[in-house]
């Protein structure tokens, strides 16, 4: 008596091979689409900074002049010193006070806590230029009392304004990981509070704290949309500099050769902060 064996094809069972290889290639195609998308500017910006031409349509030849050059132009290195005051000062103030609001949103109860948390995430989801319009309207509130309110100080208040958040997101998941009764300790053996928030619970958010300060900086340095509608009295950042110049049609290229270089020393920092962490982990294992 012979039994014949069912195959597995017989029970309805397709290898779908074909669609393997499609799916495979349609996962590498949208990968590969998507680091084009991502590093295409910065690629066309650092050919544009060894492009001996004005022009951005034509490519003559390979140069380094406007390395060379690049701190030549007067308004572009006043455009600058203000990116990096403006920048410097907004994510110094709030890393300072967006720590401090961190730690006291985290000892509060749980419904205050989520509303205030609530509070926070508005101007992250908020658009840039309704953020903008709106300080500039509130700034202009105060001009009767202050005439020359616009510039530096409106420019730095609305920096602070729109980074503060990103420290304190930064700061809370780092202090949930922390021991809740950890003030209490430093309480109890005679800490006052000021001390043990400086001493005791700083240290132990640190990371997050770093984490918060150099993505603020990042936010800071590269927004154009409520810097253009918050300054004032020719104080210009880096980026209205750009747009005002494209619109002119006078972009002077050694913003090019200086968007470059400050892409290298970016790439350049995470690589020795990656190397920094790697060091201090490996610290930790061994103690």
């Amino acid at each position: 008596m012979t039994y014949e064996v069912a195959t597995l094809e017989e029970y309805g069972f397709k290898k779908h091979t074909a669609w393997k290889i499609i799916w495979k290639i349609l996962r590498k195609l949208f990968v590969v689409i998507t680091v084009i998308m991502l590093y295409a500017s910065i690629v066309v910006i650092a050919l544009q900074s060894l492009n001996a031409s004005r022009s951005t349509t034509e490519f003559s030849h390979f140069t380094f002049d406007w390395y060379m050059q690049m701190f030549s132009n007067r308004l572009l290195n006043q455009a600058i010193k203000n990116t990096f005051i403006v920048s410097g000062a907004a994510t110094l103030i709030s890393t300072v006070c967006g720590t401090l609001i961190a730690v006291g949103i985290y000892y509060l109860p749980t419904k205050k806590r989520q509303r205030l948390l609530l509070l926070n995430n508005i101007p992250l989801l908020n658009a840039d230029i309704v953020t903008g319009i709106t300080l500039m309207l509130l700034f202009s509130c105060l001009l009767p009392i202050f005439p020359y309110f616009f510039g530096f100080p409106t420019l730095l208040l609305a920096h602070i304004f729109f980074t503060l958040p990103y420290i304190i997101l930064s700061v809370m998941p780092k202090l949930r990981e922390m021991d809740p009764n950890l003030m209490d300790a430093a309480n109890d053996l005679g800490i006052k509070p000021m001390k043990s928030v400086l001493k005791v619970i700083i240290p132990a958010v640190k990371a997050g704290i770093f984490s918060g300060l150099v993505l603020a900086f990042t936010v800071s340095f590269e927004d154009f949309a409520v810097s253009y509608f918050t300054t004032g009295n020719g104080f210009d950042n880096m980026s209205i500099w750009i747009y005002a110049s494209v619109g002119k049609r006078s972009l002077f290229p050694g913003v090019y050769a200086f968007s470059t270089l400050l892409t290298l020393l970016s790439i350049v920092g995470v690589i020795l902060y990656s190397f920094v962490l790697k060091g201090y982990s490996r610290h930790e294992k061994k103690h």
